[in-house]
């Protein structure tokens, strides 16, 4: 039976540069996939602030591999 380890990246607009472009994203799956990483899913979310209560949109990057 295979089995496999998941990654979760939360991503704010500030932290890739500005607003979640899709030039970025891709980028981003690509340096992930050279280490093994897949896409699993990509989830929209309100992401937490740094400063005050309120959030930025955002995504969650779900990624898998086969562990070793």
């Amino acid at each position: 039976m295979a089995r496999y380890e998941y990654r979760v990246l939360q991503l704010r607009e500030s932290m890739i540069g500005g607003k979640l472009s899709a030039d970025k994203l891709e980028n981003l799956l690509n340096d992930e996939a050279q280490q093994g990483w897949q896409l699993k899913a990509i989830t929209s979310t309100e992401v937490k602030g740094r400063i005050g209560p309120g959030g930025v949109d955002g995504l969650l990057v779900t990624l898998e591999r086969p562990t070793a």
